[in-house]
Formats: structure tokens, sequence, C-alpha cells
């Protein structure tokens, strides 16, 4: 079992618990799902950027990246309806705590001039969305290789009914929020 996972059974589920006021654990809100997305909108000119970004997400998750495709066409951009555009990795259980241990102990320190997350990612549905400017953050990437440096969204998604549930869980697990 990941550090994390054992952290939320031993740790945080009976903080939750203490803090809403819960009547059973299974109430207590879990995380359901990190879902990793990479954006590739030059890939349109130079397919290449696609199959480096396709490996390097597939790296950083250590679950295989699936190319995405445009829903739309749009003239403006050169875009036609299924050309494709990006890539996306969703991880669930042990790989989800396993992806998010690396993500808050690791990659999120090694940011130029980190000073925590903001307190305004959450969507009002007890979900939230960090978006990272360079992929090179995470240890699985060799900068010399690197091409092109692309940003990534992470979107974790908990079973929480308020933003404030959420933000207390992930506080608990240790992501390291901005104090203001």
């Amino acid at each position: 079992m990941s550090r994390l996972k054992e952290k939320y059974r031993n740790d945080v589920v009976p903080a939750l618990l203490k803090e809403f006021g819960y009547t059973s654990v299974m109430a207590v809100p879990r995380l359901e799902k990190v879902v990793l997305n990479m954006g590739l909108g030059e890939a349109i000119q130079n397919i290449k950027i696609l199959d480096s970004g396709v490996e390097e997400l597939t790296l950083i998750a250590g679950q295989k990246a699936v190319i995405t495709k445009a829903k739309k066409s749009i003239a403006g951009f050169k875009l036609r309806q299924g050309m494709p555009i990006g890539c996306t990795v969703t991880l669930r259980r042990d790989r989800m705590y396993d992806f998010l241990d690396k993500l808050f102990n690791v990659a999120l320190p090694r940011v130029r001039d980190f000073r925590g997350i903001s307190n305004k990612i959450f969507d009002g549905r007890a979900n939230c969305s960090i978006g990272i400017k360079e992929h090179i953050i995470f240890s699985e990437i060799d900068y010399d290789k690197v091409e092109k440096i692309k940003g990534l969204n992470i979107t974790i998604v908990t079973t929480g009914k308020k933003n404030e549930e959420a933000r207390f869980l992930l506080k608990e697990l240790g992501m390291p929020f901005r104090n203001n």
C-alpha cells in the first residue's frame, strides 16, 4: 500500500470525521481520480511534439497516455475535427496516491519561486485543477532530451460535496497551500 493511502486511512479519515462531524466513515470524502492533461495545439503543424508529449506524460504518470482529438473544427486555428491535439491520463487507486505523493513532496517544491498553491483552484463541487507551466519539474523527465517545455493540467476529483471538505482533505494529505 502506498504511503499516502496509509496516511489517508490512519490520519486523514479521523481528522475529517472530527472536523465535519460525519456519522459514518463511508461519508468521509475521498479521492476518486486524478486526471493529467497536456494540450498540445502545436501538434497541428508538428506531429513529433505530440509523440514526445505522450511519451513524457506516460513517464510522469506511470501509465500509458491516450491521444485526445479535436471535437470541433476551428478555422482560425487551422483545426479540423478529429485531429490529434493533446494527450491525457486518468489515474485511480494506488497509482493515483503514488502520483500525488510524488507531486506534493518532489515536483511542486522544484517549481521556481514556489510559495504554495492558491486557494482558488476549487470548482465549487469539491474538485480542484492545478496548471503547471513546465513539465520538467518531474524527476522522470530528462532535461537534456526535452525539445520543448510543455505545460500540463492536473485535476483532482474528490467525493466531497463542498470545497472546504476537499481543501481540508488535500491539506491533510500534504498539498502545500499558500498561507493567505
